[in-house]
């Protein structure tokens, strides 16, 4: 618990969560600012997960805001 998804496979494409469950994406704004996207968010369809900028995929909530990211809206 309290881990990032791993990324691979069709993850890399930024589209697919890693794992089932796991499908909330932490984004790093153009302002460097780290928010996250839960699938009910507005943007949450056309937001793209690039770990090598940084972003990942979370399991919960709870996880996102602990590792120091923030809802977005």
């Amino acid at each position: 618990a309290g881990e990032v998804a791993s990324s691979g496979g069709a993850s890399d494409r930024g589209v697919e969560a890693p794992s089932p469950g796991c499908e909330i994406k932490g984004n790093v704004t153009t302002a460097g600012e780290r928010i996250y996207h839960t699938p009910e968010s507005r943007y949450y369809a056309r937001t793209r997960i690039s770990p090598s900028q940084g972003e990942a995929w979370f399991c919960s909530a709870e996880e996102a805001e602990a590792a120091g990211w923030r809802p977005a809206g």
